[in-house]
């Protein structure tokens, strides 16, 4: 799928380039990417101009909400198709996403694109082949193309999910020169998908599934099986687990994950909010 390359506005962004209007200004200076890159933008009396293109101003926008140009006005970034998913500006720059308005990643503390960076880290990609098991918004496989893996082959089974990766300028574009043919991602499910395979043909896993609620097959005995299969020995995985309250759960998923994944033939310890393993 082609990345979207027009302008994205969040409701700050919109107020002060109205406030910039209403004060005179001939010009407006900030983002239009999330925080990627700044702008120049040329304000008229109906609208304003940025790449060559002109655009009006936009209504009354919503919190928490990103808009992108869908060629006739601002639309929401999100989409309904049993779930709504939705694309959510931070106060880092580099969104999350919401399904249903459950938050999938962290960012309470931090960017969640230096959280991805944190744990792709740990798993050290550089000259590697790397199996990110559950894409995102492509976090982790952006870190990983920055830390010099070698190919990444990652899944993503919603394609709302994917569609919402093309809006987002964080998120890495397979087809883009920085990506040099690196990147391999798939519209497949991981659990179908790792039977193909082969033994021991990948150096670095991460993992990282919805929360154990809303995904617990991702988190099973006979999954982890297929992650120590595919990973060579001395491999490194990262799983994310999560920090559920263990009072109001009942369940102490990391040391669930590390049990299943020393009977698959790992050696683990707890690491930020999941499971560093190494296959034996």
């Amino acid at each position: 799928m082609p990345h979207y390359s027009g302008p994205l506005l969040t409701r700050p962004v919109a107020e002060s380039m109205l406030a910039a209007r209403g004060a005179g200004a001939t010009q407006w200076t900030g983002s239009l990417d999330l925080g990627m890159t700044g702008s120049n933008v040329p304000l008229e009396s109906g609208g304003w101009l940025w790449q060559g293109q002109h655009y009006p101003y936009p209504d009354k926008l919503k919190e928490r909400t990103i808009y992108w140009w869908d060629g006739e006005d601002f639309a929401v970034a999100s989409r309904f198709s049993g779930s709504l998913i939705k694309l959510v500006p931070t106060e880092w720059d580099a969104p999350t996403f919401e399904i249903d308005g459950i938050k999938m990643l962290p960012t309470s503390k931090e960017s969640p694109y230096e959280d991805a960076r944190r744990k792709v880290a740990l798993v050290e990609p550089r000259g590697k082949t790397v199996l990110d098991t559950c894409g995102g918004l492509g976090y982790f496989a952006a870190c990983c193309l920055q830390a010099g893996a070698t190919r990444i082959l990652s899944f993503e089974k919603n394609a709302d999910v994917l569609w919402l990766r093309t809006l987002n300028p964080w998120s890495p574009d397979p087809d883009s020169a920085a990506s040099a043919g690196r990147l391999e991602l798939a519209h497949a499910d991981v659990i179908a998908a790792i039977v193909g395979i082969g033994d021991a043909s990948v150096d670095v896993l991460l993992h990282d599934p919805p929360r154990f609620g809303i995904a617990g097959e991702l988190y099973s005995q006979a999954f982890h099986d297929q992650l120590a299969r595919v990973l060579r020995r001395g491999g490194r995985l990262f799983h994310y687990t999560g920090s559920p309250n263990r009072l109001t759960s009942g369940r102490d998923v990391p040391r669930e994950v590390g049990k299943r994944l020393e009977k698959a033939g790992f050696r683990t310890q707890l690491a930020l909010d999941g499971v560093l393993a190494t296959r034996r």
